[in-house]
């Protein structure tokens, strides 16, 4: 078994079982790759992958495992050359994030550009997605950073720290009806058309719950992931908006109205996330902190020697988080 297969075999992992896509990443050719990942099945003694013909249709349940395995070793061997890279230039490398819209859009740019300021020779690679393709993107470990809210259940090799607390708002057009209601409850909500996020396909949405409690059903119009395609909408009469209060640009939509939720929905906590067995450099501490400043590289170190979520969870119970 050689470090390259294993490379090879990671690369397809994380090209969707495309060996062209894996050859052209890895910088050497179709054939080359399919004749390591046959000659390490030969080792191995079966068959990580499922094929029809020559195309690679799906990953065996032993394969499963040994690809889980495979993007261990290889991430404790980057870990190795960080360290030395750490040392021998800590103001070069990469960094990469996966978060949704409303973060990329409304909260990172002003960290992102303190971090080019401060490291313009660290390339950064922003990925966005919902919490479910994030989680893909950690699990194959295509990025460095994780920022979402909730879907904490996803990341269960990920540290998570809390950054900031916020609450939705409603979203009108002028004139619109509710636009009059300082505190609309949630019966005059229901009388209207709903334009929101995405609902996760892994758990409860929290909105809906808490129509549920109160024995009405959300009329949800139209879900997006995209809160500027939310305003479009709203902006069209499509339906009433609820959106993240981050996301609302006091230039830009100046032509809605925006009502506080708080009193109708939950608060939420959005967190960043890494690794539990990955390597920080310096550059990725400062980062965790233009994010969340009441975090340092002395908490997050405690964090990252916490044997579960719970235990980091429990290491911030007394820590007031910054609400936008």
């Amino acid at each position: 078994m050689k470090i390259q297969q294993l490379r090879f075999l990671a690369a397809v992992a994380q090209n969707d079982l495309n060996i062209t896509a894996a050859a052209a990443k890895l910088c050497t050719t179709q054939p080359a790759v399919s004749k390591q990942l046959k000659l390490l099945e030969a080792e191995l003694g079966f068959n990580i992958f499922v094929r029809r013909g020559r195309t690679l249709t799906k990953i065996t349940p032993p394969g499963e495992r040994v690809i889980r395995h495979t993007l261990k070793l290889l991430r404790e061997a980057q870990n190795i050359k960080a360290i030395s890279a750490e040392f021998e230039d800590e103001d070069r490398g990469t960094l990469s994030i996966g978060t949704t819209h409303t973060q990329a859009r409304y909260v990172l740019p002003a960290a992102i550009q303190t971090f080019r300021d401060k490291y313009p020779n660290v390339q950064f690679h922003l990925h966005q997605g919902t919490s479910e393709q994030i989680a893909e993107m950690a699990e194959f470990d295509r990025i460095d950073f994780a920022i979402a809210t909730g879907s904490q259940d996803l990341f269960g090799k990920y540290v998570l720290l809390p950054c900031y607390r916020w609450h939705r708002r409603i979203i009108v057009p002028a004139g619109h009806p509710l636009a009059a209601l300082s505190a609309p409850s949630l019966q005059d909500l229901a009388a209207f058309p709903i334009v929101t996020y995405v609902f996760s396909f892994t758990g409860p949405s929290s909105l809906h719950e808490a129509f549920s409690k109160a024995g009405l059903t959300a009329n949800v119009a139209l879900t997006a992931r995209d809160a500027d395609v939310i305003k479009t909408y709203v902006r069209l009469g499509l339906g009433v908006g609820i959106i993240a209060g981050v996301a609302l640009d006091p230039t830009v939509d100046r032509d809605l109205v925006s009502i506080s939720a708080a009193h109708l929905f939950p608060g939420h906590k959005t967190w960043i996330g890494f690794a539990r067995d990955g390597l920080l450099r310096g550059y990725m501490y400062d980062f965790i902190t233009l994010m969340a400043p009441h975090i340092g590289r002395d908490l997050v170190d405690r964090a990252a020697d916490c044997d579960s979520q719970d235990e980091v969870d429990a290491l911030f119970a007394d820590v007031q988080l910054a609400s936008r």
